[in-house]
């Protein structure tokens, strides 16, 4: 049984592991879409709406298809958060930032996602680790936000508050509960058919915004690929991967594989946008890992002596 519950854990991790970077490929994908400030293509808000509506058009399909019941009344709660904090609340609140900060600035914000999904998925699903994993959570979360940091100096000439990080940190907030709630009903529902009951549930804002919002000038072919991707792989796909690992995981254990995702953005950027990597994005990355590693072995409650009574809620 032991040795059962810790193959799920590996695969789970290594499910989030996958759904981490295919959300990470969001971000250059992101910006073939909308194309630059000189050659513009298509607006952030058809982006945003659109790519919703691209999942939840494909989510008819597959629940059609695979004749999938509908959800449990006692299921439409969480189904319900999952929809307001993934599909709606986090790209809204982004999309409004956006507006006012750079992608460099939101980074250093937003690089606190895991630690604050791994609190949501400490109270709400009353999942428990020791004292080592919080620690490691924290150092990998300071971790990024300086490196968030750093490069945020090098492409704006510094970091500096703004009242738009208020947005930000109710985006990270939004998707932390969107990525729990929706993590609370994959083991009854499946993976697939949660983000695809999120999607469709979204269905009533996202297709008459798209209508509304679809471009009326000619838009490049690598902006409508970028489009495609953000809607297939980054709104709709990558949350089979990503609600499984979350539910065989250990919600509180793999919330902590977001960490590689600016990393694992800057590679995917290489090819798709010809950044270069450098060896202080290297020297970050192989240390966010390695408090990774530490605090996935640090996730564990400790052992109850024998003959105690050990807790209900525990990872797992």
């Amino acid at each position: 049984m032991k040795g059962l519950q810790l193959k799920d854990e590996t695969l789970g991790m290594w499910l989030g592991v996958l759904g981490v970077a295919i959300f990470a490929v969001t971000l250059p994908m992101t910006r073939l879409a909308t194309g630059t400030q000189a050659a513009p293509q298509l607006s952030p808000w058809f982006v945003t709406v659109g790519r919703a509506a691209l999942a939840g058009a494909l989510s008819v399909v597959f629940l059609l298809a695979t004749r999938s019941p509908r959800p449990q009344r006692h299921q439409w709660k969480p189904l319900g958060i999952a929809v307001l904090g993934n599909a709606v609340g986090y790209p809204l609140l982004l999309g409004y930032a956006l507006r006012v900060v750079t992608a460099s600035h939101a980074a250093v914000i937003t690089a606190l996602l895991p630690l604050v999904t791994a609190a949501v998925a400490a109270w709400v699903l009353h999942q428990r680790a020791r004292l080592g994993f919080w620690v490691c959570a924290v150092v990998g979360s300071l971790l990024v936000v300086a490196f968030s940091m750093l490069r945020a100096s090098r492409h704006g000439g510094g970091f500096g508050f703004e009242w738009a990080d208020l947005l930000l940190v109710g985006a990270v907030i939004a998707a932390s509960f969107g990525y729990i709630y929706g993590a609370q009903v994959t083991p009854s529902l499946g993976a697939e058919r949660v983000i695809c009951w999120v999607c469709v549930m979204a269905l009533p804002f996202t297709l008459p915004a798209t209508l509304v919002l679809w471009p009326a000038q000619a838009i490049a072919v690598s902006a409508w690929v970028g489009f495609v991707y953000v809607g297939v792989f980054s709104m709709w796909m990558g949350f089979f991967a990503w609600y499984r690992g979350l539910a065989l995981g250990g919600a509180l254990r793999v919330s902590q594989a977001q960490l590689l995702q600016p990393f694992l953005s800057i590679l995917a950027s290489i090819p798709l946008l010809g950044e270069p990597l450098d060896v202080v994005t290297l020297g970050f990355a192989f240390a966010v890992v390695a408090t990774v590693v530490i605090g996935k072995k640090l996730s564990q409650p400790r052992a109850m002596p024998t003959g105690a009574t050990p807790a209900i809620d525990t990872l797992g």
